[in-house]
């Protein structure tokens, strides 16, 4: 699987069950998914990641697994996500091997060019607006930023943080290939009518 235009990538969030989450966000419409959940046990993350996959490969999506390379590995699923302090992305790739999915989490256009050197397969860049659901000791790097690592770049560019139906297409069209959001459908009403609204505004964007 690759990186599409107009990937969204919806993030599971600690208020309720991750599985749960995925599947409200995949019926929406969201093309990836990203299990986090920092707290949680190497046996919990097992299970939900088997769970997940099952559930992404019925609606054709990405499955990922944040910071757990083991987890990712052991539950077969398409790729990790990795932060600046996590397992280096040369040292994962290699343990990943060639078909697997391989994202790193960046701030800024050194960054990234060093995730690309190592054998990322796009970079998660942000956070680009304020955002609560992460603690940040950054200032938000706008959406400018974001054609300027494209620019830098010949990977997909997803843009995350503080990402929402009003200023999504401000990201789409700086360049970004797509958007991770957390708050914007794990903590929205309905989920699924969530997904399903920013995916459709998301391929406005282009149009």
């Amino acid at each position: 699987m690759k990186i599409e235009r107009t990937t969204l990538c919806c993030i599971t969030s600690d208020s309720s069950c991750p599985v749960m989450q995925a599947e409200k966000a995949l019926k929406g419409g969201a093309t990836m998914i990203q299990l986090r959940r920092k707290s949680a046990s190497g046996s919990e993350l097992y299970e939900w990641s088997k769970s997940i996959q099952e559930l992404c490969r019925a609606h054709n999506a990405i499955f990922i697994v944040n910071d757990r390379l083991d987890i990712a590995l052991a539950a077969n699923a398409d790729g990790v996500h990795l932060g600046q302090e996590d397992l280096p992305a040369d040292a994962a790739k290699k343990l990943l091997g060639k078909n697997k999915i391989l994202g790193v989490s960046v701030s800024s256009v050194t960054e990234a060019e060093k995730a690309g050197r190592s054998g990322a397969d796009y970079v998660g860049f942000g956070h680009i607006y304020p955002t609560a659901s992460k603690q940040k000791s950054c200032r938000p790097v706008g959406p400018d930023s974001i054609t300027e690592v494209v620019r830098a770049l010949l990977l997909p560019v997803i843009a995350i943080g503080g990402i929402t139906l009003d200023n999504v297409c401000e990201v789409i069209n700086a360049g970004a290939s797509g958007v991770a959001v957390i708050s914007a459908v794990a903590e929205a009403p309905d989920p699924e009518k969530a997904t399903s609204l920013l995916k459709q505004k998301m391929l406005s964007c282009l149009q």
